[in-house]
């Protein structure tokens, strides 16, 4: 079964493509519903690479929920569209349920040309007679992952503007740094 997301990002491409490709974000997005941490040696990276990150996930924080391997793959397309996609598995506990886990997110431009960015995120999750189970509890968690991207995009601005009456109007920020 299929879990789809598609809206405008308010941000720009480019600071859409890191914000996806950072455990950060990614641990923002799924809190507090879901803490997940890493058990690689040196923890989370600060940009994900392709290759596989194991990682233990807790409901809440409080229910250990299992482990899961995070298999990364990137692609950029030649008209611009940007994919990070995810075809790892959980391994044990509950997140070893789904037998089929195949989760894309794409980045690409706003078509309107607003300089914002077009955010589409495709989950396909299958786990056998438990699929119609494992679909509801994803389709209702991705609802809260797409809103809260969509409250944080705005503070993914790699170069914020500045706030009027701060002083910074008409500073050159390569020259300030």
């Amino acid at each position: 079964m299929r879990v789809l997301l598609k809206f405008v990002l308010d941000t720009d491409p480019d600071a859409a493509w890191r914000a996806i490709r950072s455990p950060a974000v990614f641990r923002e997005v799924s809190s507090p519903f879901l803490k997940i941490r890493s058990l690689s040696a040196d923890g989370f990276p600060t940009i994900w690479q392709p290759g596989q990150h194991p990682v233990e996930i807790e409901g809440g924080g409080l229910i250990p929920l299992g482990k899961q391997i995070i298999r990364l793959s990137f692609l950029e397309r030649p008209d611009g569209v940007r994919i990070v996609r995810d075809s790892g598995r959980g391994v044990s506990g509950a997140v070893s349920i789904p037998t089929t886990w195949d989760h894309q997110m794409a980045i690409s431009p706003d078509p309107a040309g607003t300089g914002k960015t077009l955010y589409r995120d495709r989950l396909i999750i299958g786990a056998g007679l438990l699929t119609p189970a494992a679909w509801y509890g994803m389709w209702a968690f991705w609802q809260w992952r797409g809103a809260r991207l969509r409250q944080l995009a705005p503070t993914w601005a790699f170069d914020p503007e500045p706030i009027p009456g701060s002083g910074a109007e008409g500073v050159d920020p390569d020259i300030a740094a």
